[in-house]
């Protein structure tokens, strides 16, 4: 694994702790170790190996009792990264134990099941923080779903809205980005034991008794079919890390643009000592925010590596799996730390309602021509009245007459005279109430 970003004293602060003690050295050699202890219990069970063997071989998988500098020393001149292991296992082991270890299976068997173990930790973990986030952005959809806000297309003013409505979109789509690595979690949490080219040809006729016993010492799944060039399933679990960081990274940069001064409807948490500028004493830039973006991009980045790692010849091709043992484990860092890093953006967020408000009334009304549009369609029919009101707001842009008296003067020159018109913003909302309501089951958000 590539950990020099993760431990670098300028960018280690971004980086989930937890997620980096799951696929440390240590946590990693220890998964390998779990799975061989776990296959010989398995084997013991079956009757393929003694009792006695598969007992001294579980309590010899203990990481901390092995020489990691040997490892590397010998990894480096064997160029295979788990036979310097099983060397230092079976010593450990002694005879006749020794020779029961490994039974019937080749290193991607154990470094496939591992890498489920350390994803299926992982998992844990993230699907918990992004609970939270969706608890935060539900929060804000409760306390806001009133507070007027200018909806935007295109970075202009178009209808008005809630910031609460805002809000409600980004826990619905957390939540659907939880779901769904939920969803898939069950096809990627696999034991492989297919041995050299997944058929079970070493395990003596017993191959999916032993992947099944194995699987549930393990607490995962059977892989059922082991082949060693499929990595369709793992992919499309990691697939879900991608769609979480969009929608995390698209928040993020909500953020930052509602934070820009020119607009500062919402600032993220500040604490003296917080600094933006090495120059500049003013600066509470959205660093945090900005961060996230930063993290969603390093690790959709890698999306593209786990695709072509997908693509493996014939049953085993190292080309490929030497990719995805360091990307898998680089990814599940990388989306740990997203969400940890949203939960702190989202949990400190505050919302400067009179900007929110300031801001709805910037274009003179304009935001309302729509409206107007709508009210007028029943007296002369939807088309003449986006003409008309296509000219009065052409007006209000370019001369900054307010809307209102070029509309009225408008209105004049069709004979419409004195018609009643709601410019209300909080009238034209829609069916946001509704909308924010059903949106989730939270009941805070139903209150």
């Amino acid at each position: 694994m590539t950990i020099g970003m993760f431990t670098s004293f300028i960018t280690r602060h971004w980086f989930s702790p937890t997620a980096i003690r799951i696929w440390s050295d240590d946590a990693t050699l220890q998964a390998w170790l779990d799975v061989e202890a776990a296959l010989a219990r398995a084997q013991a069970e079956l009757q393929m190996i003694p009792q006695d063997a598969a007992n001294r071989i579980a309590s010899c998988c203990r990481a901390e009792g092995f020489d990691h500098e040997r490892l590397s020393r010998e990894i480096a001149f064997a160029q295979h990264p788990f036979v310097p292991v099983l060397k230092q296992l079976e010593e450990r082991c002694g005879e006749p134990a020794a020779g029961y270890v490994h039974w019937g299976a080749t290193t991607q068997n154990i470094f496939d099941t591992a890498i489920a173990l350390q994803l299926k930790q992982t998992h844990a973990h993230l699907t918990d923080v992004v609970q939270r986030c969706e608890d935060h952005a539900s929060r804000l959809a409760h306390n806001h779903k009133a507070t007027l806000q200018a909806g935007r297309t295109h970075g202009q003013h178009a209808l008005p809205m809630t910031f609460g409505f805002r809000a409600a979109a980004w826990h619905a789509e957390l939540r659907r980005g939880r779901e769904r690595l939920q969803a898939r979690a069950n096809d990627a949490f696999l034991t492989y034991f297919g041995g050299a080219i997944g058929t079970f040809a070493a395990m003596g006729g017993k191959g999916r008794a032993v992947e099944e016993a194995t699987a549930r010492l393990l607490g995962l799944a059977p892989a059922r079919l082991p082949v060693r060039s499929s990595f369709d399933r793992v992919a499309d679990y990691l697939g879900g890390f991608a769609l979480l960081a969009g929608t995390l990274q698209k928040i993020a940069g909500d953020i930052v643009f509602m934070q820009r001064t020119e607009i500062g409807e919402v600032e993220e948490a500040f604490h003296m000592g917080k600094v933006g500028s090495s120059t500049m004493a003013q600066k509470r830039n959205p660093s945090a925010a900005l961060v996230l973006i930063s993290l969603c991009r390093l690790l959709e980045a890698r999306m593209p590596l786990i695709l072509s790692s997908m693509v493996r010849m014939d049953e085993g091709d190292s080309s490929a799996t030497n990719v995805s043992d360091i990307v898998v484990s680089e990814m599940a860092i990388l989306a740990a730390s997203i969400v940890e890093a949203a939960e702190r953006v989202l949990g400190g967020l505050q919302v400067n309602e009179e900007a929110m408000a300031r801001n709805l009334e910037l274009t003179q009304g304009l935001i309302m021509s729509e409206a107007v549009m709508m009210q007028l369609s029943p007296m002369i029919g939807r088309h003449k009245a986006h003409h008309l009101l296509y000219e009065a707001a052409q007006e209000t842009a370019t001369h900054g007459t307010p809307f209102v008296e070029t509309m009225r003067h408008a209105l004049h020159s069709v004979e419409l005279g004195d018609v009643h018109l709601d410019l209300s913003p909080s009238a034209y909302l829609g069916e946001i109430s509704e909308i924010i309501r059903d949106a989730s089951s939270d009941e805070e958000l139903q209150s």
